[in-house]
């Protein structure tokens, strides 16, 4: 009878509208799990004006998704990308340049105020031994901050290793889903969770590298970096390395389909790219700075004492030796050079301070360093960490507006494609109540059907 068929077609959709529901309850709590729900059709009448119809069919699982708040958020997520990840180091610089005991500028004023007070008796020795002790401090704090920038890039250069590994097994699964979901489309199979868990590798990827990503008709995707190389294409991918070369310290390349490509980091965009501008526009340039300014200090030193004579009338020789590159042996005081062989004579002669006059003088000289053009030696160290704070709070705020937009992003997100338990549970109702009304339809059709047979008995 046509009206049990209907009956059933509408309790067996019902069914379908309630598995589909109980699967969005059962992951409420499921990181990146899409809602679906069962798209219904009435199925129309096969002939003649006295038939309503023939029921209803679940046409398809309707997967509740918007492709443009997926593209926002994973946008959001390489934008954040790009500063979370130098932020903890501008932090540790922060606090190592402008630490009292480690600053280069308590160490440069430390220094010329010993020399300073052994002005008003140059003979002393203990004061010259002050002045010598000052000397081997100031180096100290110029290597242990050089030992920082090194320690920094080592942790940099492994930190973006890693995240090439991550990174790497993520665009193989990425492929490997696109392959399973072709496969699940084909065969007629629902694709909903694995697209899930490839959107999921998609969210992690973009973190780590500002991606373009396309659809296809056979439903997989290609992701592509946002400089244009393909990294998935289907079920082809392609490998990142990074590795050092006698060129660079650490060289980022993509290989796909027998192709090498070189890659600019800095232009990668998510953590990777936030790595690499971080070394080349604070760390290096800062080393860089340091450096110089460390060799600034000991060549005019050195220069000055040269013209100056030691109290036995000698002339004078270098105090400081700078390595460049030298890491923990940047700066030191040369071996063996003792309180007595401080030239602070100009003439020769006992109590004479004319070349100590000269050598005060060089802390308000100035000194030209790369990035940062001309200061005054006792403001080259206040400049540099000035420098590096304004950079640490400009991050700071791009981190903080960027943190902002990936949750509103993902709310976006969750407002069309997450389960809303209210909303669920509504249908639970809904659905109960429709499967309930077509059992009923079946048996007041069986009522009628065993009246008929009743009368025609």
């Amino acid at each position: 009878m046509t009206i049990i068929n209907n009956a059933l077609s509408g309790a067996l959709a019902a069914q379908v509208a309630l598995a589909a529901s109980s699967q969005n309850i059962a992951n409420l709590q499921t990181k990146g799990y899409t809602r679906q729900g069962a798209l219904l059709a009435a199925i129309g009448p096969y002939g003649g004006g006295h038939s309503a119809g023939n029921g209803v069919e679940v046409t398809s699982l309707l997967r509740f998704s918007d492709n443009y708040k997926s593209q926002a958020m994973w946008r959001a997520a390489s934008e954040k990308g790009l500063y979370s990840q130098s932020q903890p180091y501008l932090s540790q610089l922060e606090n190592v340049m402008g630490d009292e005991a480690a600053s280069l500028s308590a160490g440069i004023d430390k220094f010329f105020k010993a020399l300073n007070a052994v002005a008003g008796d140059p003979g002393s020795t203990p004061l010259r031994q002050s002045v010598l002790t000052s000397a081997g401090l100031l180096a100290e704090r110029f290597n242990g901050l050089n030992n920082v920038f090194n320690s920094q890039l080592n942790s940099v250069r492994q930190q973006r290793s890693a995240i090439v590994d991550s990174a790497n097994a993520q665009i193989a699964t990425i492929a490997r889903l696109n392959q399973q979901i072709i496969e699940a489309r084909s065969s007629g199979t629902s694709a909903s969770s694995l697209i899930d868990t490839r959107d999921q590798a998609i969210d992690e990827l973009a973190s780590k590298m500002a991606l373009e990503v396309s659809d296809n008709p056979d439903g997989s995707r290609d992701v592509a970096l946002k400089t244009g190389q393909a990294l998935v294409l289907g079920s082809l991918h392609g490998k990142l390395t990074a590795a050092a070369t006698a060129t660079s310290p650490q060289e980022f390349r993509l290989e796909f389909a027998g192709t090498s490509y070189l890659l600019d980091a800095g232009l990668m965009g998510g953590q990777l790219g936030g790595l690499a501008q971080y070394e080349t526009n604070t760390l290096v340039k800062l080393q860089e700075d340091t450096a110089e300014l460390a060799q600034q200090v000991a060549v005019r030193m050195n220069a000055q004492l040269a013209l100056g004579f030691k109290p036995d009338g000698t002339a004078g020789v270098p105090l400081f030796v700078y390595t460049p590159g030298g890491g923990s042996d940047m700066l030191k005081v040369v071996a063996g050079f003792k309180a007595e062989d401080l030239a602070f004579s100009a003439d020769g002669q006992p109590g004479d301070t004319g070349n100590l006059q000269k050598l005060l003088t060089i802390k308000t000289q100035s000194v030209s360093l790369p990035h940062l053009g001309n200061v005054l030696l006792s403001d080259a160290d206040t400049q540099l960490v000035g420098k590096l704070a304004v950079d640490s709070q400009l991050n700071k705020a791009s981190l903080k507006t960027s943190t902002t937009v990936r949750t509103q992003s993902e709310d976006d997100w969750k407002s069309t494609s997450g389960v809303n338990e209210d909303e669920e549970a509504v249908n639970l109702v809904e659905y109960q109540r429709m499967y309930q009304a077509n059992m009923k339809v079946i048996s007041v059709a069986n009522s009628l059907f065993d009246a008929t047979l009743a009368m025609m008995g």
